[in-house]
């Protein structure tokens, strides 16, 4: 169509005689007509009125000649002739098909035909030789599948070679089984493919800012920030010392830390050392450095925990403080064990009694997970519910004082812990305890989660799984509360 509309505009025009005698007749008939007039006019009897009557038809044909205009200034415009300049007449052509591709564009999208395809997105890592070349052969090899690279990064290795990571958007049918094939033709090695979400398409250096930034409100986030920056992997703290006081064993990191292909060690600000394996992946050296500066922003800012509370009301019409916990309440932690019984301490920690106070330095720091409290208007310590961070799992417990339970404390903590495991994402949480504490058992049951019962040697195991469709009012009700503390801090 483009080529048939330039065609015309490249044609010169040419000059014909008669052409020229009809423009000359018409200059003759034009000169007659002027000259009767002009005789008719100032000869005749009543040539003042024809005067006026020409006048006045030129005024009603003017007057016609505007409305007409008005009435058509929105139609279209005629199709304007070829430019003179025969060079010219195929940008002109060109800019005619774009108009009528952009005009047909839409028509077109109607059609089932035009439907976008499905796509999957993938987060693939790969080896490549460090050569010019390589990484294009690599990309061709994407492209020929119809495998659109959205984010690259390149992890240089010391022995020589690149570590190239890709977020990739792939056609639905293409498999990961068709990825590495391609991958491996192309000469990639050590290929590592497992499917993405919309999370990550967000770019790296935003995704790290914002985990620093979680990282310095809070020094319980650390292990979290750790593993959302480094994929699947378990992160476990060493404490510097056992619970019997002797020096732990793994616990010497030095301060630059140890990266030893699928495993790194870190020296932890708190004490002890903190390790990350991932089995199925080595650690690259750019990975190492970005770990190591999460870990020295947390040793230069130093202990801390956000300090908002929320005020609870019981059933009976008392109120309770609740609020994050740390190391500084470890003494009003020990006068509640004194308060409480050995039946509740043993429940609690399912060992001897006299041990009770040894864990509470491990429970309280924020390494190793958050813990909530509930005081009361006195500023008496009266609940623990704890959250711990264990490897790839997630342990809840609580511990009521006697004289406090049964009232709805416990329920309130567990459901807070696991709003918080929620947005931490983990996918389950997991308390240990016995058959004989109902109110336990009853609290889990309470939240209206899938539970899974696992009893071993009279150790019960309740596993409560935190999918996106039945934890979801967990992280709302969350949300909510933060906001009241925002509107209403105290």
């Amino acid at each position: 169509m483009t080529e048939r509309t330039a065609a015309p505009a490249q044609r010169p025009h040419r000059h014909h005689w008669r052409r020229d005698l009809v423009e000359l007749a018409a200059l003759f008939c034009a000169v007659a007509v002027a000259d009767g007039i002009a005789n008719l006019v100032a000869h005749g009897p009543s040539g003042p009125v024809l005067l006026i009557a020409s006048a006045v038809a030129l005024l009603v044909t003017a007057a016609f000649h505007t409305w007409w205009a008005r009435r058509h200034s929105h139609a279209p415009p005629p199709t304007a002739t070829g430019p003179a300049d025969p060079a010219a007449a195929p940008a002109a052509g060109s800019a005619a098909g774009a108009a009528a591709g952009s005009v047909a564009a839409p028509v077109a999208e109607v059609g089932p035909s035009a439907t976008a395809p499905t796509t999957t997105l993938w987060r693939m890592r790969t080896t490549v030789r460090d050569e010019p070349g390589s990484l294009a052969a690599l990309c061709t090899a994407l492209a020929g599948g119809g495998v659109d690279i959205l984010t690259l990064q390149t992890h240089p290795l010391p022995e020589g070679g690149t570590v190239d990571e890709f977020l990739l958007r792939s056609p639905q049918q293409l498999t990961s089984a068709d990825l590495g094939r391609a991958v491996a033709g192309a000469g990639g090695r050590s290929t590592w493919i497992e499917r993405a979400d919309a999370h990550d398409l967000v770019d790296t250096p935003t995704r790290v800012l914002g985990l620093a930034t979680r990282t310095a409100l809070d020094a319980a986030e650390l292990p979290l920030a750790l593993r959302q920056l480094l994929g699947r992997c378990t992160i476990q703290s060493i404490p510097a010392t056992t619970l019997s006081g002797r020096p732990n064993a793994g616990a010497d990191a030095p301060v630059e830390g140890v990266l030893e292909a699928t495993v790194m060690r870190l020296r932890d600000p708190s004490g002890g050392a903190i390790t990350v394996e991932r089995p199925y992946l080595p650690f690259t050296p750019t990975e190492f450095a970005r770990a190591r500066a999460l870990v020295e922003l947390d040793a230069r800012l130093g202990p801390r925990v956000p300090r908002t509370q929320d005020v609870l009301t019981l059933p009976e019409g008392n109120e309770v403080t609740v609020r994050r916990a740390d190391g500084s309440d470890l003494a009003a932690a020990r006068a509640m064990h004194d308060r409480c019984s050995e039946r509740t301490l043993g429940l609690r920690y399912h060992g001897p009694v006299a041990d009770a106070d040894r864990y509470l330095g491990h429970l309280l720091s924020p390494r190793f997970g958050r813990t909530l409290a509930a005081t009361t208007a006195s500023g008496k310590l009266v609940a623990l519910g704890h959250l711990l961070w264990d490897g790839d799992e997630t342990e809840v417990a609580l511990l009521i004082e006697d004289d406090w339970q049964r009232r709805g404390i416990g329920s309130e903590l567990l459901r807070r812990l696991l709003a918080m495991a929620v947005e931490a994402g983990c996918d389950s949480v997991y308390a240990v305890t016995q058959a004989a504490n109902t109110g336990m058992v009853a609290a889990m049951r309470g939240l209206g989660l899938p539970l899974d019962y696992q009893i071993e040697e009279g150790t019960l195991v309740i596993t409560a799984r935190l999918d996106a469709a039945t934890a979801g009012p967990l992280l709302v009700q969350q949300q909510e509360q933060e906001q009241r503390e925002q509107h209403h801090p105290r």
